[in-house]
């Protein structure tokens, strides 16, 4: 007669492990819902070589403040801070069984009336990633970008620098980057110590494709050109694998041109009254 074989103690598992393995993942849960927001603020410096930092780095990576500060990077004594503190909040979307999108939304009191809402897709599959961003605006202080170091330090800018997203789209491959919609930034009443004369102009830097057709997805190029003023900037640029390659050129009015001709011997190469601007 064949008996019924009852499992061995040793295969059941006991309610001493399902317990500690709630308690296990529990605490896992707990410490990644509780990391640090000084975890982000080292990632942060990392990544950009310590040019932009989060200094005084409060709450968690999930929802924390701090103060923006931009540098020239390791050993550099440039350091400006963005006035206030600037506000985010990151969270994760399910997406089946894509990774999950990372959503993220930041504010800085002083220079924003709406938060900036940014959604990031990354897939394995390709090693690519997407990034969407709300249509958006804010306005920063120009002087901001004394704190990066050379040039900067030696220009050290005065004005007002408007952002304007709209549509905006990325999608990166290696070695790639595609992009939809457009980027504005409006330079407003430029000066800086190099001249006396105040202000210089104002600019416009946009960022997407050029042309009429912005919607279909292209390689992002860059076009720099004179709204008003007496220092007049022009220019174009294109990103090519992951650089961007710019070219331009810089001049005065004429019956300005002595008061912006130390500025202009600084910031491009000298060409009788011009100045070559390049990048790349």
């Amino acid at each position: 007669m064949n008996r019924a074989r009852t499992p061995s103690l040793a295969h059941r598992p006991s309610g001493w492990a399902w317990a500690w393995s709630g308690i296990f993942i529990g605490a896992l849960v707990a410490l990644l819902m509780h990391w640090p927001a000084q975890w982000l603020a080292t990632s942060l410096s990392q990544a950009t070589q310590g040019q932009v930092q989060l200094q005084e780095a409060q709450g968690s990576v999930w929802q924390g403040s701090g103060k923006l500060v931009l540098t020239g990077g390791e050993g550099s004594r440039d350091a400006m801070a963005l006035p206030g503190r600037i506000e985010w909040q990151l969270h994760l979307s399910p997406q089946g069984l894509r990774l999950p999108s990372l959503n993220l939304q930041l504010l800085a009191p002083c220079c924003m009336t709406q938060p900036a809402l940014v959604q990031i897709n990354a897939q394995l599959g390709n090693a690519s990633w997407q990034l969407q961003m709300n249509d958006h605006r804010s306005q920063w202080p120009a002087h901001l970008l004394s704190g990066l170091g050379a040039p900067w330090n030696t220009l050290q800018p005065e004005g007002n620098l408007n952002l304007v997203t709209e549509q905006l789209q990325l999608q990166a491959w290696p070695g790639r980057i595609d992009m939809q919609g457009r980027m504005v930034l409006t330079a407003e009443n430029m000066s800086s110590k190099l001249s006396t004369l105040r202000p210089m102009g104002t600019y416009q830097v946009s960022l997407g494709k050029l042309g009429k057709d912005s919607t279909s997805a292209t390689s992002p190029a860059l076009a720099l050109t004179t709204l008003s003023g007496s220092l007049l900037l022009s220019g174009q640029g294109q990103w090519q694998n992951n650089r961007l390659q710019f070219r331009g050129e810089a001049s005065a009015v004429p019956e300005h041109a002595a008061a912006l001709s130390n500025l202009l011997n600084i910031i491009g190469r000298r060409q009788g009254a011009r100045s070559l601007l390049s990048l790349g």
